[in-house]
């Protein structure tokens, strides 16, 4: 889960900044670089020990699920990945399932992506949230907001799909990151609740 300096991207998302929730700190950025949980380069393995509900984290983790016959609980997508557009043949994959969308610039996280979070967690049917910025640090709410025994999956570039199995302990964990962030950490808190 990686969130650069992406303040260069000349077309990224701008929130109002009543939206804005957090904001990724320099010094927390070097952290999230490791990955969270196994990191898996088989789609099947990964499906074979994945929990419900299953959330996805990226474009192209999205696309390898579908492709393995598996359409995520709730995913969460850019049109990107690694900063740059997503091949046509993932972004119409990934995209035509979109029945949510999110403003959320990069380095942040919004109230506006937290209410696509929680509402598409609360759907009966799989759910697509289209990320306008960018989706990467959902991940985190994502993992504390999911119930125990879920699974959050995101990509960890050059290497594979990152599998959290959402327990006490991992919840804990991002809890305690997500209070390093700056910004106002009791609102967003709230908000998942």
């Amino acid at each position: 889960m990686t969130s650069d300096d992406n303040d260069s991207d000349a077309d990224a998302a701008v929130s109002d900044p009543a939206d804005q929730l957090l904001v990724l700190p320099a010094e927390l950025r070097s952290e999230l670089k490791e990955p969270m949980g196994p990191i898996e380069t088989d789609t099947e393995s990964l499906l074979e020990a994945a929990g419900e509900p299953l959330i996805a984290v990226g474009d192209v983790v999205t696309y390898h699920l579908l492709e393995a016959g598996h359409e995520p609980d709730l995913a969460l997508v850019d049109e990107r990945t690694e900063r740059e557009a997503v091949d046509e043949e993932i972004r119409e994959t990934v995209a035509e399932r979109t029945n949510l969308e999110a403003v959320n610039p990069p380095g942040e996280i919004t109230e506006d992506v937290v209410w696509a979070l929680c509402e598409g967690l609360e759907r009966l049917e799989p759910a697509t949230i289209l990320v306008d910025g960018e989706e990467d640090l959902v991940a985190l709410p994502a993992i504390v907001v999911a119930p125990e025994g879920a699974s959050v999956v995101y990509g960890q570039p050059g290497e594979g799909m990152v599998h959290v199995r959402v327990t006490d302990e991992i919840q804990t964990r991002v809890r305690e990151l997500l209070e390093g962030f700056e910004g106002d950490t009791d609102r967003f808190f709230r908000l998942l609740e």
